[in-house]
């Protein structure tokens, strides 16, 4: 089953990206564009997840709709 957390990305001065989460602790991941950043942030959510014992059920289930920001360049 498909959980989703909050993410909050944010482009920094050298031009990476980094990305935090308050629904996971400690999850800090930087790329060079937005979706390789996402890309490392769900590996670390999924590694801290397991690392740290906590149950991804508390986090909620993807629903059969929700919104996405569409980034275009």
């Amino acid at each position: 089953m498909e959980r989703k957390l909050n993410i909050q990305i944010e482009r920094l001065p050298d031009g990476m990206y980094l990305a935090t989460s308050e629904d996971v602790q400690g999850l800090i991941a930087q790329g060079r564009t937005v979706s390789e950043t996402i890309e490392i942030a769900r590996d670390v959510a999924k590694k801290l997840l397991e690392a740290q014992g906590s149950n991804a059920n508390l986090l909620p289930e993807v629903e059969n709709h929700f919104s996405y920001p569409l980034v275009i360049d």
